[in-house]
């Protein structure tokens, strides 16, 4: 039997609650009124009873707070700022957020206090410190040279483990797990493109079918498609197939594609799974008063482990056979998959790493895709000047080559500026292990961030600020990754672009997902000549129109609506994605 998650959650909190008021009662009885020390009336123990949690947490609160500044002090520093507020813990914060979040601009809130504060401050949510920075000196200290100083944590990793579990994603500590993945993605494995050919041609196909149809065709789908696919393909040797059900029909059309075809079923699941689970990241330990008497991971866990386990199942059974002698295929690492087999028989553990590297194969490469082709449909000189360079170097219709991708430089410069303005994975955060101190860009008094803070950094914000990549920063402009400005901004401060991470969690696929969205944006811009935005395709996916007045380029010239779970993307209707 399941104890539905409010139910866990208080018990929990009443439990550490009563321990006092149980003491209390245990010294009046035992030791107070038998030596008629004193007698307390009813009522007292009453009152002290239901006000003794709440003034012991209050003391713990104020006690914490204080030691934090005395070592502050003694270092030298202070505490990032903060908004102070009469409201306990900060809990309308939370409550607004959450109330407000089918509405803003992706950033808003954050972008309203780094007005107020600068580029690090403090959220002060729940009585914790979270401390949020867009400075990349900060952001390299958390990646990189002061790396052992931070983890992902057990909250977030209790939090995250009915998605992630123990992959390679939600762990801490030695990198075991990235050393099992990381061999897999060498250059000839990545270089070797007959997956991406084959789903690219089948996707566009389809993409044609559907306007021959007359109807607009919804870009996120295709490449969330065109991603699941080749990414399962080449994880798994077994590819999900979400091609195989079809495109969607623009919510405007009279016939809908069914979400019943099991890779629909399967793409759903996914879709609220990550959604669940960045809820519940920003509600800490109290998710379980939002899910109270339903855990919502149940039901889209159970669709995903349906998929996923008789793969695996699969997979370990031919390496039995292997052992015993029996004829079967070779599992020489052909795929992940068969590598982890080689390397483990925990189920778990394989089911994981899987699971981890296809959220990183499938949704970042999908969502740069997505955005890339909405720019593409907002510049027309950008789009023209690309398709040039690469029907001047590959041709109408041949199948590019690994070199072709080097060579086409406005290419990549497109899917940098892309990954610039519209990062995959938007926001992100460690838990400081020990107390540190970062220093203040001002030159003033270093920041103190005590042991156990939540420091959560945005490579989306820091990628828009005008002081570090120019007046124009707001400006999708492929060329700042070509022309004088490349060694004015990046050059000398490389940790101002950070779509990948950095350090030694680095993303292990990143030329992997270069060569993937690469190939796709050469065979699409090979067939089509022209990307026309359809406004009328999903009235419902359109911006609120209050944007419009806004003094943020971005957001007043923003035509889609910008959202985001554990990676970005981009809302269609009331089904967000694939």
């Amino acid at each position: 039997m399941r104890v539905p998650p409010g139910i866990s959650v208080l018990a929990t909190t009443i439990s550490q609650a009563s321990l006092l008021p149980l003491t209390l009662g245990i010294v009046d009885r035992f030791v107070l009124r038998p030596y008629e020390v004193h007698n307390l009336p009813t009522w007292v123990t009453f009152v002290t009873c239901l006000l003794s949690p709440l003034t012991a947490f209050s003391i713990r609160v104020f006690w914490s707070d204080l030691i934090i500044h005395v070592k502050a002090r003694r270092a030298g520093a202070v505490l990032p700022s903060h908004n102070p507020t009469w409201v306990p813990g900060a809990i309308h914060k939370i409550i607004m957020g959450l109330s407000k979040e089918e509405r803003i601009y992706l950033g808003d809130p954050i972008g309203d206090l780094v007005a107020k504060f600068g580029h690090t401050f403090n959220l002060r949510i729940l009585f914790g410190n979270r401390i949020f920075t867009a400075e990349p000196e900060h952001i390299k200290l958390i990646l990189a040279t002061g790396f052992d100083d931070y983890e992902k944590g057990s909250l977030m990793r209790r939090v995250l483990n009915p998605l992630l579990g123990v992959g390679v994603f939600n762990s801490d500590g030695a990198m075991f797990h990235r050393g099992m993945t990381r061999p897999f993605f060498s250059k000839e494995r990545i270089t070797h493109f007959d997956i991406f050919d084959r789903h690219a041609a089948d996707a566009i196909k389809q993409v044609k079918e559907r306007m021959s149809q007359g109807y607009a065709v919804d870009f996120q789908d295709v490449v969330s498609r065109f991603t699941l696919d080749s990414a399962s393909e080449f994880l798994f040797g077994m590819d999900i197939r979400s091609l195989s059900a079809g495109l969607n029909y623009p919510p405007s059309a009279p016939i809908q594609t069914s979400r019943n075809h099991p890779a629909n079923k399967f793409a759903d699941a996914f879709l609220t799974a990550q959604s669940v689970v960045a809820r519940r990241s920003r509600l800490n330990e109290a998710w379980g008063l939002v899910e109270f008497w339903n855990d919502k991971m149940v039901e889209p866990m159970a669709v995903i482990e349906k998929v996923l386990n008789p793969i695996i199942e699969h997979a370990l059974k031919k390496k039995g056979e292997k052992k015993a002698g029996a004829a079967g295929d070779d599992l020489e690492g052909e795929t992940l998959l068969s590598h982890l087999v080689n390397l483990t028989d925990d189920h778990k553990i394989i089911r994981d790493e899987m699971f981890n590297i296809m959220i990183a194969g499938r949704d970042t490469t999908a969502s740069t895709l997505t955005f890339m082709l909405y720019m593409l449909s907002q510049k027309p000189q950008v789009l023209k000047r690309l398709r040039q360079e690469i029907l001047d170097r590959v041709g109408p219709s041949a199948r590019p080559t690994h070199e072709d991708l080097r060579e086409l430089k406005y290419l990549r410069a497109t899917i940098n500026e892309t990954l610039r303005l519209f990062p995959a994975v938007p926001f992100n955060f460690r838990y400081a292990t020990q107390d540190v101190t970062w220093p203040a860009p001002n030159g003033g008094q270093p920041f103190f961030i005590p042991a156990g803070s939540r420091v959560i950094y945005s490579v989306f914000t820091m990628h828009r600020r005008t002081d570090l990549w120019g007046p124009d920063a707001l400006e999708f402009d492929p060329d700042r990754f070509l022309d004088e400005r490349m060694k004015k901004y990046l050059v000398p401060n490389p940790f101002i672009f950070l779509p990948f991470n950095a350090g030694p969690r680095i993303c292990l696929g990143q030329q992997f997902a270069y060569n993937e969205m690469s190939f796709m944006v050469i065979r699409l811009l090979q067939a089509f000549e022209d990307i026309v935005w359809d406004p009328e395709a999903s009235p419902q996916s359109l911006p609120p129109s209050e944007w419009a007045k806004s003094d943020n380029l971005r957001k007043r010239e923003e035509k889609v609506w910008i959202r985001s779970h554990l990676t970005i993307y981009a809302k269609v209707s009331n089904r967000t994605q694939l």
